[in-house]
């Protein structure tokens, strides 16, 4: 791409808009987050309370039954998600944006399903629900990174070739977990939980400072994808360490 038209593209950053109209583009990025949070949570709920015990195990075998579909399952999320990520960056019509993440929110629902069902069978540890301490703990550590770029107005791109070459390496340990079999235990969760909250800081960062203020659609899903994935991983650590007492 051109000078020229990167230019163009960006010409409106957020960074460059006069604060009323920076206000409002920051404002509908988190309204529609938060409606993107709300939809996930609606769509589990019902999948989760909704269906019986047997559904639960048909829809476990169907996508754990074997490591070829789960693999099948993974690859099909990752082309639905580069699929909901340009309908969601569309410039020509907002209501393809909007398809986009209404999308996007759908296959994370699916993805992240299975995960939910095993631990919503879970022996309750303490009267303690792990869903809900997830939640929890999301949503604090993402409000804490948040602030910290809000406050500090830091641009965080350099963490972008970071976030890039980790999230490679975490999708062939991923790829070799399924192939070979082996279990992904507490220390990648962890790692994850850091490369996730990097991605936080990287993409709230350009919502502040690189999104055009007419992309907040598309600003949304970046950060509900970092979210919805920094949610799977805490779960999985609190699941784990739930295991081990």
């Amino acid at each position: 791409m051109s000078q020229d038209a990167y230019d163009l593209d960006y010409r409106y950053s957020a960074a460059e808009a006069v604060a009323a109209e920076r206000a409002t583009f920051v404002r509908r990025v988190y309204m529609h987050l938060a409606g993107a949070i709300l939809a996930l949570i609606g769509i589990e709920f019902l999948l989760v309370t909704g269906l019986n015990v047997e559904q639960h195990k048909q829809i476990l075998m169907a996508m754990y039954g074997s490591p070829w579909s789960w693999l099948i399952v993974l690859l099909a999320f990752m082309g639905a998600s580069y699929l909901a990520q340009t309908w969601a960056q569309s410039r020509t019509s907002p209501a393809m944006q909007y398809l986009g993440l209404g999308l996007y929110v759908c296959v994370w629902a699916i993805i992240m399903l299975p995960l939910l069902l095993v631990a919503h069978y879970l022996p309750v540890n303490n009267g303690a629900n792990v869903i809900a301490q997830a939640g929890i703990l999301t949503g604090a550590l993402f409000g804490g990174l948040t602030l910290a770029v809000f406050v500090t107005r830091q641009d965080f791109n350099f963490l972008g070739p970071v976030i890039c070459v980790g999230s490679l390496i975490a999708l062939g340990v991923i790829l070799a977990g399924i192939l070979f079999g082996f279990t992904l235990g507490l220390f990648f969760c962890f790692a994850m939980v850091a490369l996730v909250s990097a991605s936080i800081l990287y993409n709230t960062s350009n919502v502040m400072l690189h999104y055009p203020t007419d992309m907040y659609v598309a600003a949304s899903l970046e950060l509900f994808a970092d979210v919805a994935m920094l949610f799977m991983y805490i779960l999985r650590i609190l699941m784990l360490s739930n295991n081990r007492d």
